[in-house]
């Protein structure tokens, strides 16, 4: 890899030689965090043998802390090390959509929206809002991330498909238990490596006025853009620039992304599975359910993977159901037969 690298002919291939930098980089990343692995624990072991010898009950705490932390994170390099598809690394785009019941649902994928915010500013990633619709009286009825760092669609691609809350109702005066259901859609962002050919012609683009709290420009310019792909039915919209301009360069972006996400799936024979997944946002197409009464339960219905503490998951805690559903998807079996909780 060096000796290709050092090559001097290797940027007459400007395209190759980027993707050989790449490669690179990642095993670079790889073998240093390795290293910095073995000498952390090896000087906390040492922390703690010196702590014992002194009687420092303090020190051998503080070491143990370490190696438990440094125990997560090994987990965590060992999934991202499984993170070998074609557009893993790259950053990527998620999309919440609430389903049918009002405020209700709507409040839920608003819920839905700052979880995955949350969880990724405690992965290390940036998040940007690019659009979001707010609900008529609470909550949002859809809204769109854009999610940089290294692996982050690796790391979300599981996500996507429909998510069940069940809970007494904040809005329903008789405080009755409700059901509610939103969905996520997570692609990847394309880099200028990958070719994506959109005849414009196929394409309709309407501007509209954005939504949402803040800005002088948010209700008072048709600044908004919102791209409809006429043959696969596909529509992107941003609203994050003040600058039409600007907002139609993002959406160009964003379609692109949402086809060369598609051809992905048929890559991988998971095309119509993922469709039927997504045509209906509500009972029978969860792939994770969210329970706050009157139990607290969060079950994911495709690999078993339970929690007891949902407002832990819905602060960002996700890791576990993530690992466990790129764990399944990499092994190629079906979904397990798991039952839904009541």
């Amino acid at each position: 890899m060096n000796n290709k690298a050092e090559d001097p002919n290797l940027w007459n291939d400007a395209t190759e030689a980027q993707k050989l930098m790449r490669e690179r980089q990642q095993l670079d990343d790889g073998i240093n965090g390795v290293r910095r692995f073995e000498q952390q624990m090896k000087d906390n072991i040492e922390l703690i043998e010196m702590g014992e010898d002194e009687g420092d009950e303090a020190i051998v705490k503080e070491a143990e802390d370490a190696l438990k932390a440094l125990k997560v994170e090994a987990a965590r390099q060992q999934v991202e090390a499984m993170l070998s598809g074609e557009a893993d690394g790259n950053d990527t785009y998620l999309e919440v959509h609430s389903g049918a019941g009002g405020t209700e649902s709507q409040d839920w994928a608003n819920m839905l929206l700052r979880m995955y915010t949350r969880w990724a500013e405690r992965s290390k990633f940036k998040v940007e809002l690019l659009e979001v619709h707010d609900g008529e009286e609470a909550g949002i009825k859809s809204a769109t991330l854009l999610v940089k760092g290294h692996n982050a669609y690796g790391w979300l691609k599981t996500e996507s498909g429909v998510h069940r809350l069940v809970r007494i109702s904040p809005y329903d005066s008789n405080a009755r238990r409700h059901t509610s259901f939103s969905s996520i859609w997570v692609y990847p962002v394309v880099d200028d490596s990958i070719q994506i050919d959109i005849n414009e012609s196929d394409c309709r683009i309407d501007t509209y006025r954005s939504s949402g709290a803040g800005g002088q420009h948010v209700n008072t310019t048709d600044s908004a853009v919102r791209i409809t792909h006429m043959p696969s039915g596909i529509v992107v919209q941003c609203q994050q620039e003040r600058s039409q301009h600007k907002n139609r360069a993002k959406a160009w972006d964003m379609l692109r992304a949402r086809l060369y996400e598609a051809e992905l799936k048929k890559r991988e024979d998971a095309a119509n599975a993922e469709a039927a997944s997504k045509s209906d946002i509500g009972w029978g197409h969860q792939i994770r359910s969210y329970v706050l009464q009157p139990y607290q339960m969060v079950k994911d219905l495709r690999t078993g993977v339970t929690s007891t503490a949902p407002d832990d998951v819905l602060d960002g805690e996700l890791d576990e159901f993530m690992e466990a559903a790129l764990a399944h998807r990499i092994s190629g079996k079906p979904d397990a037969m798991v039952d839904d909780v009541d």
